[in-house]
């Protein structure tokens, strides 16, 4: 059913949108920064991740929880916004994810492809799907691998998360 990973967002109440960016250093953006396509979010939560690897920890990895009261919104395309904007201006890799697919052996891995709803690499534009069918298709796994490849890249090799 086209449009139903934003059903899946709304499990808590608010639409909460999950992303997390590598590469942009760990101090988190002003909730400021997420007022994006006329759209102001009612909650922004920024955690700044403990207990990073090493070659994590370098560059930096913070994640959002970005909540909207109104059901309504096009998410989708705040989607591809955020991940946009939280590209810009360093080398980074950032990806929205359900909440449940984080660990630091799995990011972006194939057993978590499927979770993964959008993802930007500086320098492209975001990808986003928002049909949860897809999201388990042998295509958006090949496109959720090469965003792993550039997070590989820019954590300097060594085969982390797959």
């Amino acid at each position: 059913m086209t449009g139903d990973v934003q059903n899946l967002l709304c499990w808590r109440g608010p639409v909460s949108v999950n992303v997390f960016v590598v590469g942009a250093g760990n101090a988190p953006l002003p909730k400021e920064a997420f007022r994006l396509v006329g759209m102001v979010p009612d909650a922004v939560l920024a955690f700044p991740l403990l207990g990073q690897p090493e070659r994590v920890g370098r560059l930096g990895l913070v994640s959002y929880d970005i909540d909207f009261n109104d059901r309504s919104v096009d998410l989708r395309e705040y989607t591809g916004a955020v991940l946009r904007r939280l590209c810009e201006g360093a080398r980074a890799v950032a990806w929205a994810a359900f909440e449940g697919s984080f660990h630091y052996d799995r990011l972006l891995a194939g057993s978590v492809a499927h979770q993964v709803y959008g993802y930007c690499v500086s320098g492209g534009d975001a990808v986003v799907e928002w049909d949860s069918e897809r999201l388990r298709s042998k295509a958006w796994r090949r496109g959720v691998g090469e965003a792993w490849g550039a997070l590989d890249e820019l954590l300097g090799g060594g085969e982390t998360g797959r």
